[in-house]
């Protein structure tokens, strides 16, 4: 139970308690509340039906589906390696939460759409309309709707993760790159991303970290011991970033990272 829950039912149960406690008259005249009958069936009446059940199931099968497709928008594309590199330069700044991680999530989204668009186009092109337009069953749309996916994941995936996965998995050697399946390629795509998103991190944090040993050495030769080197560091870290257009040149390197 989320706590805007329970604060809706403390007030609830706050306000019946006022109303019973100091208003007995209208209490009593109160009628009981009526609550509407939900009645969940499967099925037809009095009878067996195995499609609406399959149909039914297939619904439940979608909306548990849909609950899962943020962890597919953020492991299937190019959102791992964005938001992490933005989360490390707010980080090398040391300036908390600013940008917001609302800010931060939204444009590591557009970033994602803006990589993803050629992937995204040919998925509609030739998964989506064709589907709509009723020229290939849904099976057949899925299976050519993952291929641009597959390829985009597998060019982006280094061969040592791949052969990772591949071996614990106790396959054979695939042959293609179509005869390596989802949930080999997947995990692997996500490792080589993380690897490179903490390179990538790595070489933000260097020049900030520089500023950072300065100061701290300039203030420990003043005698300052109690002044802590981040107040005095940051100004100097938010004057490097404005200099030379951090924010330009981080998704920049992003965004030519996929090419």
């Amino acid at each position: 139970m989320t706590a805007s829950v329970k604060r809706g039912l403390i007030i609830f149960f706050f306000i019946m308690f006022l109303v019973y406690g100091f208003f007995p008259a209208a209490a009593e005249a109160a009628q009981p509340i009526q609550f509407p009958e939900v009645n969940l069936q499967i099925g037809g009446e009095g009878e067996e039906d195995p499609e609406a059940l399959v149909g039914f199931l297939q619904l439940l099968l979608i909306i548990a589906l849909l609950t899962l497709a943020p962890a597919f928008v953020i492991l299937t594309t190019s959102f791992t390696r964005i938001v992490i590199v933005l989360s490390f330069a707010r980080n090398a700044m040391a300036t908390q939460q600013i940008p917001p991680n609302q800010v931060l999530i939204g444009l590591a989204l557009f970033l994602t759409f803006f990589v993803m668009q050629p992937t995204l186009a040919e998925i509609n092109e030739i998964a989506v309309q064709p589907y709509i337009e009723g020229e290939i069953e849904q099976e057949l749309a899925l299976e050519l709707g993952a291929e641009p996916l597959r390829d985009f994941m597998y060019y982006h995936t280094r061969e040592k993760d791949l052969s990772l996965f591949v071996n614990i998995s106790g396959m054979e050697q695939p042959e293609t790159q179509a005869d390596v399946p989802l949930h080999v390629l997947i995990p692997a795509f996500v490792i080589s991303e993380l690897k490179t998103a903490f390179q990538m991190g790595f070489m933000l944090y260097v020049p900030f970290l520089i500023i950072d040993m300065v100061v701290a050495s300039t203030l420990m030769s003043m005698g300052m011991f109690m002044l802590p080197p981040v107040i005095v560091s940051m100004p100097f870290k938010l004057l490097l970033f404005i200099l030379v257009d951090g924010w330009h040149l981080v998704v920049r390197s992003l965004l030519e990272s996929f090419n």
